[in-house]
This record gives C-alpha cells, sequence and structure tokens, in this order.
C-alpha cells in the first residue's frame, strides 16, 4: 500500500492556513474588475467564456449547416444566371 504525503500548511498548524493575497485584497479585487467587465480573471474561465462565445452556446453546427446551404444555393443560382 502507498504512503499517504501528509501535507503541510503554510502556517504549521493543520487547519490553518494563511493567504497574503486575500490579506491584502487581491482577490476581492479581481473579482470585483470580473464582475464589472464580464471578463473571466481565471483561464479556466476565459477559455470557458471563449468556447461560448464561438459556439454560440451549442448551436454552431446547425448554424454553419443553414449557411453552407444558403451558400450553395447562391452560387447555384449564380451558375444558372450566367
Amino acid at each position: 500500500m502507498a504512503r499517504r504525503r501528509r501535507r503541510r500548511t503554510n502556517t504549521g498548524i493543520p487547519g490553518l492556513s494563511f493567504s497574503w493575497r486575500r490579506a491584502v485584497g487581491v482577490t476581492s479585487a479581481k473579482r470585483k474588475i470580473a464582475r464589472y467587465t464580464g471578463i473571466p480573471t481565471t483561464r479556466s474561465g476565459r477559455q470557458r467564456k471563449i468556447g461560448r462565445m464561438m459556439t454560440g452556446g451549442c448551436c454552431l453546427i446547425p448554424v454553419l449547416g443553414a449557411v453552407g446551404i444558403i451558400f450553395a444555393a447562391i452560387i447555384v443560382i449564380i451558375a444558372w444566371v450566367m
């Protein structure tokens, strides 16, 4: 059986940790900026937001299909007229 590694806190006291970012207010400032601008500050949040924007909320394939059909119809009409 593998030995479990004990996680050590940054204060040395189990169950108690200290975050200088939280103490200074960096975390709350980042949250306020993200809410005001609508742009997430975490990497995964930005990737999710860009993914949603690119897919339009998971309707990308039907939209591309409709655009393709319309584009093909326009090409056929132009070829038929000439």
